[in-house]
C-alpha cells in the first residue's frame, strides 16, 4: 500500500476521530487516503485555530488531538499551539509536509528545518525518512503525546515518503497503568497529615487530567479539609462544597491567601510550576517545623508540602515540597482517604472564616444595574444561564481573572482556561473543539475583543459544521488586560486602544446569528434564549473595566488585610 495511506491506518489504530487542519500541496496524498478512512477532516481556516482544537481535543479527551498543516508558513502557524498544548499538558500530534527529501526540484523554495522548529516546543519530533518506519514512529509519538506529562508532539512527512510503496503493519496500542505510590510514601504522607494542626488541600491541574472528582470528593468528605484550586485545577471537585475555599486566580494578597497563610500543611495535589504558585515556600527545614506546628505557629510560607502527583516535582525556587507521593493520583488519594481520619485537634476557624468573608465578596455586584456590564454582573448571569455540565471556553484577558475567581465550575473541565502559556486567540477554538466532543453539552466561547478578532474567522467553520455554540464577546475597545497592568505600574494610558467591526453584522454576513446586549438586565434572557437554541451565536456585550485596579488590587488588598 502507499505509505500515506499506512500513515492513516496507523492514525485510526489509534483511535483518532478527527484532524483538524488545512492540507496544502505537500499533504495531498495523505488527504487522498482519509478519504476512505473513518477519521474526519475538520478544515480551519488557520492552521493555529486548528492546533487550538487538536490541544483542546486532548485536554478534554485525554487522548491525542491531530492537526495538519503543509509546510513553511503552514507548519510556522501551529507554532502557538505547539507551546499552549505542550505548556498545558494537553496531549496533541501536529503532522505537516514538506518537499521531497531524496530529490526536489524546487530549491529551498519554502523549506524550513520544521523538525529543528519544533524541538524545544514538544516532547517529541521527527522527519519520517522512510515508508517502512511509519508504524514505529507514529506508535512512538502517541505514546508520548500521552505519557505523563501530556504534551505537543511533531511528525513530519516529506512529499516523496508518502507516495512511497510499503508492506509494512500497523504496531496496535499498548496497554499500560501508571505505577502507584510507593507504601512508605503514603505513610509519611498520611503521618504528616494527622500531624498538622490546619491541612489545606491545593487541587491543581494534574488531578484535571483524569477522573479524579469521586476520590478526591471522599478524602474531603471524610476529613473535612478544606480545598482551594488552581485556575486548571476548576472544577475537580464541585465548587458549591462547602469545604471549598476558592480559587487561586489572583498571585498575592487575595482572600485565598489569607487561609494559605494560616495553612501548617498544603496537600498538593496535581499542581504544575507552569502556573503560577498560589503560595511562596519558605525554606524552614520540616523536621525543625515539626515541633511549632502541633504547637500552632505559622508563618507564612512555612508550611510544609505534600506533592501528590505521577512524575515527582521539577525543583523551582518557588516550588520544593517536603515530602513526593509519586503514583497514579487516583489510587494515592484513595490509600490516604483509608488511612486519615478527621483529627480532634484540627483547626479549621481561620479557614471559615476567609471563606465566610470571600463568599460574601464574592456576591457583591453581582446584581449590579450599570451599563456598560460591571464584571460580577456578567460573570453571575452566566453562571446562572449555564447548567451543571455546560461548558466555558475562555481567551485570555482580564474577564479570565474574573471567572476563575468569580465563577463557581460545578464538573471537571467545565471552565477551560489557559494559564500557562496564557495565549489569547484560543477562546473560539478550544469552545467549537468542546463542542464538537461533547455535542450533547450547552457551551460558550467567552472572548475579549482583541482575542476574538485574532482568530474570528473560525466562526465560518463553526457554522460550516452545523454546531450549536454560543460566542460572547466581550467589548472594550482596548487590550484591557495590559491597560490594567499599564495603569497599575503607574504608566499613562497609551497605545492600546483599537476599533473593531460591527460584530452583530460580522456575525451575520458568516451565516450565524448576531445579537448585542444594551442593558444589564437583557444579558441573561438572551443568553437563555441562545443557549437553547440552535447554530451559532454571537453576542456583543460592552463592558466596563474601569473598576478593575480598584476591586482586584486596591480593594482586595485592603478588605483581606483587615481579616
Amino acid at each position: 500500500m502507499k505509505a500515506a495511506t499506512l500513515f492513516i491506518k496507523a492514525l485510526e489504530a489509534e483511535g483518532v476521530e478527527y484532524i483538524f487542519g488545512i492540507p496544502g500541496e505537500e499533504n495531498l496524498d495523505l488527504l487522498h487516503a482519509l478519504r476512505d478512512s473513518s477519521i474526519k477532516l475538520i478544515l480551519t481556516r488557520h492552521e493555529q485555530a486548528a492546533g487550538f482544537m487538536a490541544a483542546s481535543y486532548g485536554r478534554l479527551t485525554g487522548r491525542t488531538g491531530v492537526c495538519m498543516a503543509t509546510l513553511g508558513p503552514g507548519a510556522t502557524n501551529l507554532v502557538t499551539a505547539a507551546a499552549y498544548a505542550q505548556l498545558g499538558a494537553m496531549p496533541m500530534l501536529m503532522i505537516t509536509g514538506q518537499k521531497p527529501i531524496r530529490a526536489s526540484k524546487q530549491g529551498a523554495f519554502q523549506v524550513l528545518d520544521v523538525v529543528g522548529m519544533m524541538r524545544p516546543l514538544t516532547k517529541y519530533t521527527h522527519q519520517i525518512a522512510s515508508a517502512h518506519n511509519i508504524p514505529a514512529r507514529v506508535r512512538e509519538a502517541f505514546r508520548l503525546a500521552e505519557d505523563e506529562r501530556p504534551g505537543a508532539v511533531h511528525l513530519e512527512l516529506p512529499e516523496d515518503i508518502a507516495r512511497e510503496d510499503t508492506d509494512a503493519a500497523v504496531i496496535r496500542r499498548s496497554r499500560f497503568e501508571q505505577p502507584i505510590a510507593a507504601g512508605s510514601a503514603i505513610e509519611a504522607a498520611s503521618s504528616m497529615i494527622r500531624q498538622a494542626n490546619r491541612p489545606l488541600l491545593l487541587i491543581g491541574a494534574g488531578a484535571n487530567r483524569r477522573d479524579h472528582c469521586g476520590v478526591l470528593r471522599a478524602f474531603i468528605d471524610k476529613t473535612g479539609i478544606p480545598f482551594f484550586s488552581t485556575q486548571m485545577g476548576k472544577g475537580v471537585v464541585d465548587e458549591r462544597h462547602p469545604c471549598f475555599l476558592g480559587n487561586a486566580a489572583l498571585s498575592g494578597e487575595d482572600y485565598l491567601h489569607r487561609a494559605i497563610e494560616a495553612a501548617d500543611l498544603i496537600i498538593n495535589v496535581g499542581h504544575d510550576v507552569v502556573e503560577k504558585p498560589p503560595f511562596i515556600m519558605g525554606d524552614a527545614d520540616p523536621n525543625e517545623l515539626e515541633g511549632t506546628l502541633l504547637e500552632g505557629a505559622c508563618e507564612a510560607g512555612s508550611a510544609r508540602v505534600i506533592h501528590i502527583n505521577t512524575l515527582t516535582a521539577a525543583v523551582d525556587a518557588v516550588y520544593h515540597p517536603h515530602q513526593g507521593v509519586i503514583g497514579e493520583i487516583a489510587d494515592s488519594i484513595s490509600r490516604l482517604t483509608e488511612a486519615v481520619e478527621a483529627q480532634p485537634h484540627w483547626d479549621f476557624a481561620r479557614f471559615m472564616q476567609v471563606k465566610q468573608a470571600l463568599d460574601t465578596h464574592l456576591e457583591e455586584g453581582t446584581e449590579d444595574g450599570r451599563f456598560p456590564l460591571y464584571p460580577q454582573r456578567l460573570v453571575g448571569d452566566v453562571r446562572r444561564a449555564m447548567p451543571d455540565e455546560g461548558i466555558i471556553a475562555l481567551d485570555n484577558g482580564v474577564y479570565k481573572i474574573w471567572f476563575a475567581r468569580n465563577y463557581r465550575a460545578h464538573r471537571p473541565n467545565t471552565v477551560l482556561l489557559d494559564n500557562a502559556l496564557a495565549t489569547m486567540g484560543a477562546g473560539l477554538p478550544s469552545a467549537m473543539a468542546a463542542k464538537i466532543v461533547h455535542p450533547e453539552r450547552k457551551v460558550m466561547a467567552i472572548c475579549g475583543d482583541g482575542g476574538f478578532m485574532m482568530n474570528s474567522q473560525e466562526l465560518e467553520t463553526a457554522v460550516r459544521l452545523g454546531l450549536d455554540l454560543v460566542v460572547l464577546v466581550l467589548r472594550d475597545d482596548a487590550y484591557g488586560m495590559i491597560k490594567w497592568k499599564q495603569a497599575n505600574m503607574g504608566f499613562d494610558d497609551f497605545g492600546l486602544d483599537y476599533g473593531n467591526p460591527d460584530f452583530v453584522q460580522y456575525a451575520n454576513s458568516y451565516g450565524a446569528q448576531g445579537h448585542r446586549v444594551e442593558s444589564a438586565d437583557a444579558l441573561l434572557p438572551l443568553l437563555e434564549q441562545c443557549l437553547n437554541g440552535t447554530g451559532v451565536h454571537l453576542v456583543e456585550v460592552p463592558v466596563d473595566y474601569s473598576d478593575n485596579d480598584r476591586i482586584l488590587n486596591q480593594e482586595i488588598k485592603a478588605k483581606s488585610r483587615e481579616l
